[in-house]
């Protein structure tokens, strides 16, 4: 199964993704699911942030750290 850049939306067998790989970029929520490359539904509020994809449901920062 392919696994895609969730800031991107690339495929990460593709390369390395330098600009999708910044400090900055980790603090910002996945705008595509890592499993299709659909772009998400993403809602920021001051506590942390959730993002929804059509198929495969939410991520929200709580579960992811």
């Amino acid at each position: 199964m392919t696994e895609y850049c969730v800031h991107c939306g690339q495929s990460e067998e593709g390369g390395a993704h330098p600009a999708c790989r910044t400090p900055r970029t980790e603090l910002e929520p996945p705008r595509f699911c890592a499993a299709c490359a659909r772009r998400m539904i993403v809602q920021v509020t001051p506590a942390g942030w959730a993002a929804r994809c059509s198929r495969h449901g939410e991520v929200t920062s709580d579960a992811t750290g």
